[in-house]
């Protein structure tokens, strides 16, 4: 994939209707082209679909946060049990470094993501948290 590919899943990434005259244009290249890198793109599985965000996916979670854990021993699948049972959790993560896990959490409000945090730590095996809210999303993948 080369530098041209790289700008032009940028462009798709931005607004994947973009017309391919626009496309194009902002890329300074034909529009056979882009088709062509596109077609190219699509049959060697780099682009696996295109998608829609709607309104209403971006307002079901209007507080969202980061939680990472600290787990002590070996209570790791344990926790991602009880923590794949919240409604509010959106995904767990498995890392390495500082924290075990890392735990994506979206509620209607302030307070009811305290009420969760609160929940998550009280787990038996959590040693340690801290929390970042979600203040903008710029990019997000699915």
């Amino acid at each position: 994939m080369d530098d041209v590919d790289q700008k032009l899943i940028s462009a798709l990434r931005h607004d994947a209707r973009a017309s391919l005259s626009d496309l194009a244009i902002g890329l300074g290249v034909s529009r056979t082209t882009v088709r062509a890198r596109i077609e190219r793109l699509r049959a060697s599985g780099d682009i696996v679909g295109f998608t829609v965000v709607l309104r209403g996916d971006t307002a079901r979670d209007p507080v969202r946060g980061l939680m990472m854990l600290g787990i002590e021993g070996r209570g790791t699948d344990r926790i991602i049990r009880q923590l794949g049972g919240l409604s509010a959790v959106r995904a767990i993560h498995t890392t390495n470094g500082r924290w075990d896990v890392i735990v994506e959490i979206g509620t209607p409000t302030l307070e009811d993501l305290d009420r969760v945090l609160a929940q998550i730590r009280r787990f038996d095996g959590i040693a340690n948290s801290e929390t970042s809210l979600l203040l903008n999303t710029w990019k997000s993948g699915s």
